[in-house]
């Protein structure tokens, strides 16, 4: 490209939550003696840690940060040791299952047929990423399945965004994160890449106090037709 409009070379998808539907797992917390609703804290907690982490300086693998906060529930609960450590085991194995959101399909063809490079960035391991794509029959349609594991800085540190550019010989500008999470919308667009934000709830409610996306739409699908006819900058 020789201006930075139009659409972008390469898109950068979220995995956690934008790909992947986590709903499952509520089931999963019920069934080694949580409560359903706990999920979602839990979840939340694991990405409170891991920008803790990294901002000392550290950079802990995903399912280690997951796994340490979701025993110390259970052990909050009264679970022993050896139940604990099977409750942690049980819903872990669950991220092996998971599927995801119905709009993602089309959304990664519709951007494939278009021409559009397609990546995955995570802050959880690739290996979770390539079976989420593999279960879906989308690994195919994906270019490149990447982990801050390798950056290595967990998003929204830019390092994470720079990584993903490395790899794919792109510069910011060329390049459009798209999430769920504001948090990563925020941290792309301050690293220079532009942004597309999925509102599934359709609320709109997104915070002020983040940089604003590009776009954003209800669902991979939608947004995939606004990259391909919108003039961004």
């Amino acid at each position: 490209m020789d201006d930075q409009t139009g659409a972008p070379r390469v898109v950068v998808l979220d995995v956690n939550e934008t790909l992947s539907d986590l709903s499952p797992l509520d089931e999963a917390f019920t069934e080694v003696g949580l409560a359903a609703h706990e999920r979602q804290a839990w979840f939340a907690g694991v990405l409170r840690d891991g920008f803790g982490l990294g901002l000392a300086g550290a950079s802990t693998p995903f399912a280690e940060v997951a796994a340490g906060l979701l025993r110390a529930r259970l052990l909050e609960q009264g679970a022993g040791a050896d139940d604990a450590e099977g409750a942690v085991e049980h819903v872990m194995g669950r991220f092996g299952t998971l599927t995801v959101h119905r709009d993602v399909g089309p959304g990664i063809r519709a951007l494939r047929a278009a021409g559009l490079r397609v990546v995955t960035l995570s802050n959880g391991s690739a290996g979770v990423a390539e079976g989420l794509l593999d279960r879906a029959g989308l690994r195919d349609h994906v270019d490149l399945v990447l982990s801050v594991e390798d950056a290595p800085a967990w998003k929204p540190a830019a390092a994470a965004y720079a990584h993903a550019l490395e790899e794919c010989g792109v510069e910011a500008h060329e390049a459009m994160l798209v999430a769920v999470h504001p948090w990563d919308i925020d941290g792309a667009a301050r690293a220079g890449l532009r942004t597309g934000w999925i509102d599934r709830s359709g609320h709109d409610a997104y915070p002020a106090h983040m940089r604003a996306p590009d776009l954003r739409a209800p669902s991979l699908a939608e947004l995939a037709g606004d990259v391909l006819t919108a003039e961004l900058k």
